[in-house]
Formats: structure tokens, C-alpha cells, sequence
């Protein structure tokens, strides 16, 4: 089923929220691409959402929005996470997605982990790094959304459409989301079910 259909199923107040956020307008920055932070809204007791991955326990914690510049990407296969999520993505908002703020930061990915640096000053205040970039776990709901993350390349804009996630295998294994935008370290990557996703 795609995501309209799973949307269908949340509670009207939640729904008429995400379609209030998304019409507001914005103040666009010359140079920036996706100006608008990921949207997020708590699911309601009454949302029945339904996510199945062979081997893990997937429990949704929000339903997830945004449309961002793709900073890095990197591939998995051998960790313990890489059968459900084999690609993770750098993304970034605001002006995290201005090729001028780019070029004078150094982005890559480790160990599911996302990095940054840069010589001198930086471009734009790290705080505001923090907030306008994550590195997220991408969680594809099926094979053909799997091959379109595998291809993305820095610089592609996307947009996800999905529910953050938390992960738990039988054998112990547990991945818990971040659900805001405003940590970093450890723990501070969100788990993205991707259920649609768009790239321009």
C-alpha cells in the first residue's frame, strides 16, 4: 500500500497539521535549495500503521517529510544493520543546502556517522549545522525504492516521504530514532522508513 493510503488511516487533526505546515510560506535565501526543515507529527493511539521487515520488530514513531540536498552517501553491507538499512544519507536543509555554504565544508560518512570540517571560520555558524543536516538510516519499503537510493549521488534533491522508526531483532539488536533535529553525536541519526521518494 502506498503512503496515501497509510495517511488515510491517521487522525484527521494530525493530517490537517501537516497540510497547515506545508502551506506556509517561506523566506527563501538566495542559493538555497530545500528551504524548509523536515516536517514531523506524532502518530495518534489511534493511527494503525503497519511496517514489516522479515527478522525485525518495526515500530513507527512519526510520520516524516522533507525535501533536501543530498550532501553524501554511503553504502552497507556487512554491519549489523545493513539487511534492513544499506544506505545511509547526509542531507541538508536551509543553508546546508547552498552550494556556497558546501563547497567550504569538508562532508563525509563513517560507521553510520556523518562528519564535517572546515579551514578558518566556517561558513555558517556550526550550531546552525547541527540543525539544517543530519545523517539518516534509510529504511527502503521496497526493492525499487532501494535501487533509487543506491543511485543517488551529492547534489541530487530529494524528497522523502515516510515514518521515523524505531528497530528491534530477536536476537537483541535495537536502533531507537532521533526524533529532533537539534542533537548530534551518538544517537542523533533519524531511521527513515522510506515509503516515497522523489529525486530532482
Amino acid at each position: 500500500m502506498r503512503l496515501l493510503g497509510w495517511l488515510l488511516l491517521l487522525a484527521g487533526a494530525t493530517a490537517g497539521f501537516i497540510v497547515w505546515l506545508q502551506n506556509q510560506p517561506l523566506a527563501r535565501r538566495p542559493g538555497v535549495l530545500a528551504p524548509r526543515a523536515p516536517l514531523q507529527a506524532q502518530l495518534s493511539p489511534e493511527s494503525v500503521v503497519r511496517l514489516e521487515k522479515p527478522g525485525y520488530r518495526l515500530e513507527p514513531v512519526a510520520y516524516f517529510l522533507l525535501e533536501a540536498r543530498v550532501l553524501s552517501k554511503r553504502l552497507y553491507r556487512f554491519d549489523a544493520a545493513s539487511a534492513l538499512s544499506p544506505v545511509d544519507l547526509a542531507l541538508g536543509w536551509g543553508r546546508m543546502s547552498d552550494t556556497s555554504v558546501i563547497r567550504k565544508l569538508h562532508i563525509w560518512q563513517s560507521d553510520r556517522f556523518y562528519f564535517y570540517a572546515w579551514r578558518g571560520e566556517p561558513p555558517i555558524p556550526p550550531e546552525e549545522i547541527i540543525v539544517s543536516s543530519a545523517n539518516m538510516h534509510m529504511i527502503p519499503a521496497n526493492p525499487n525504492i532501494e535501487l533509487r537510493l543506491k543511485r543517488l549521488k551529492p547534489g541530487h534533491l530529494v524528497r522523502i516521504e515516510g515514518f521515523l522508526v524505531n528497530v528491534s531483532r530477536p536476537d537483541g539488536f535495537h536502533w531507537r530514532t532521533s526524533t529532533t533535529r537539534h542533537d548530534s553525536g551518538n544517537g542523533a541519526c533519524e531511521i527513515v522508513w522510506v515509503a516515497d521518494l522523489a529525486v530532482r
